[in-house]
């Protein structure tokens, strides 16, 4: 399975924004973007005016990195989307959200996405009752996602549970963190997903 495996916290300078691909590191003032909020390299500090296809480009490689997509997958999610009928920036958010590693994640079982995608790789996580281990795994409403029994001893899995009960959890998702299982209830609307992008300046980009 093809994957970044560099810094990670230099993406997030190179795109400007926090992505919170850290997990709770992002959240201190540890965070190397509290401290070097500018692009990675020795002209990092200059200041320059995006064009048009520029600001398309940066918003298409934050999503990308945001999920965890490399450029071949990212692009077919987005050749499915166009084909389907609707507004192809909603779907596009659709496909990527319903993917099992944001999943885990979104129901607060980890706290990045890379740890969900672990999580999901060594064989932890259960799609209605049966062992999933394919990160890219689709669900569909209904589906019934848990961590398995014997994995939820896991030390950052219990402290992401109990992380996650202080906060507000997405309201297209039924968890129940006691029990380390939710239910996948339905596609989120636009609006339910806190994107710091323009994901229209994405579809702009693919259209050309």
């Amino acid at each position: 399975m093809a994957r970044y495996t560099g810094p990670v916290c230099r993406l997030c300078r190179r795109e400007g924004m926090k992505l919170y691909l850290k997990g709770q590191k992002c959240y201190t003032d540890k965070c190397p973007f509290e401290k070097r909020p500018y692009a990675p390299g020795q002209h990092g500090m200059r200041r320059t005016k995006l064009t048009q296809y520029a600001i398309q480009l940066r918003a298409k490689q934050a999503m990308k990195r945001i999920y965890g997509v490399l450029e071949r997958q990212f692009r077919r999610y987005f050749e499915e989307a166009s084909r389907r009928k609707g507004v192809t920036g909603e779907i596009l958010v659709k496909i990527v959200e319903s993917r099992l590693d944001n999943v885990v994640y979104r129901m607060g079982f980890a706290f990045s996405r890379a740890q969900a995608r672990q999580l999901v790789r060594h064989g932890h996580v259960l799609v209605n009752g049966r062992k999933v281990d394919i990160p890219s795994y689709r669900l569909k409403p209904g589906d019934i996602v848990e961590i398995r029994e014997k994995s939820r001893s896991i030390p950052f899995v219990r402290e992401a549970v109990e992380s996650a009960k202080d906060r507000t959890l997405p309201k297209w998702l039924d968890v129940d963190l006691d029990n380390f299982r939710g239910v996948f209830s339905r596609y989120p609307e636009m609006d339910e997903v806190d994107l710091p992008i323009d994901v229209q300046a994405i579809v702009e980009l693919y259209s050309k």
